[in-house]
């Protein structure tokens, strides 16, 4: 299982029906099988996550939001992890709206090394 504690990630590419961009930043915290993540944006006052680790992984995750329109949001996810060349994480999104126009997406977020 990989260990995602700790470690920040960017957006580095999203469907033009998402809302989360270059300038979001997720900070996941992990324990055992479970990651929680807050994360705020250019177009998010504030989101959370929670997410279920499986043993490949790969990331099952649900999610809510408040937009800068006031908009409360909420979602899911599954992600996929890529371990790069210099040992960073780079997850493959599929999420899908499960409020508003319950549209659905792919974003790629990079983990951001200090």
């Amino acid at each position: 299982m990989i260990d995602y504690n700790n470690r920040r990630f960017r957006v580095m590419s999203n469907s033009e029906n998402g809302e989360t961009d270059g300038n979001t930043i997720f900070i996941y915290q992990q324990k055992g099988d479970i990651l929680s993540c807050n994360y705020k944006g250019e177009q998010i006052l504030e989101g959370h996550l929670l997410a279920k680790v499986k043993p490949d992984g790969s990331l099952e995750v649900a999610y809510h939001q408040i937009n800068v329109k006031g908009e409360l949001l909420t979602g899911n996810c599954h992600s996929i992890p890529e371990i790069l060349s210099d040992g960073r994480i780079r997850l493959h999104e599929k999420w899908q709206w499960t409020s508003g126009d319950f549209s659905k997406g792919e974003s790629t977020l990079e983990e951001i090394k200090e």
